[in-house]
């Protein structure tokens, strides 16, 4: 089933704290921002979505990541800074769904979990796609005129975030379902019948006190 727009309206928030041990390696973070970009992100692709990323459990440690890709590079952040903030964070704020897709391997040892996992460590640092950003407004703004352009070539060593989580899945054999339009948005993540959604986290924006604790 495809995440329907009006989630966040039909779906309660939950405390991160509620949500945290039932998270998997692999669940997808959807996340609906109030900044100028992502304004512009969730217009240009008529939806709420602006970023994306995934989550990496690691147990020996117990710690919960977020794998992204941002303009300072791909990167891992603690799930917890992300959502409460910290020294080094504000907290998110905007809205934040965490998605599940249907055929993602649930056991933490899967031998294609791990090569995914190395995937994604290995292009930690990598620089953020910011031409690829403009061509993706280009194709848009000459779509309005049914022009179009030949599919980009994508770089091998620079991502915008929903690249680099799609990428991250082909390494473990799944392919998200996408427009067609030369490149992958966040929105097309829950635009795939087989993402489900599996929680709203609570944010300071649902108009509750951000609440400290321990576990990240």
């Amino acid at each position: 089933m495809a995440i329907p727009d009006n989630i966040f309206e039909t779906m309660a928030p939950e405390p991160y704290e509620t949500v945290r041990d039932k998270l998997r390696s692999g669940d997808l973070l959807l996340f609906s921002g109030p900044a100028f970009m992502s304004k512009m992100i969730e217009w240009a692709t008529g939806s709420p979505w602006s970023h994306v990323g995934f989550v990496l459990r690691l147990g020996e440690i117990d710690r919960v990541l977020v794998l992204e890709a941002v303009p300072v590079g791909a990167r891992s952040v603690a799930l917890s800074s992300l959502i409460q903030g910290n020294t080094s964070f504000k907290p998110f704020d905007g809205r934040l769904l965490i998605a599940r897709h249907v055929n993602f391997p649930g056991e933490p040892g899967a031998p294609r979990l791990k090569a995914m996992s190395q995937f994604a460590v290995d292009r930690f640092g990598a620089p953020y796609a910011n031409m690829e950003l403009v061509g993706i407004g280009m194709r848009i703004f000459l779509g309005w005129f049914n022009i179009k352009l030949p599919p980009p070539k994508h770089s091998s060593k620079a991502f915008i975030c929903s690249e680099y989580a799609a990428r991250c899945y082909k390494e473990i054999g799944i392919e998200i379902a996408w427009n067609g339009k030369g490149f992958i948005a966040p929105a097309d993540f829950a635009d795939d019948p087989n993402v489900v959604p599996f929680a709203v986290i609570e944010t300071h924006v649902n108009g509750k006190r951000q609440r400290k604790h321990k576990r990240r």
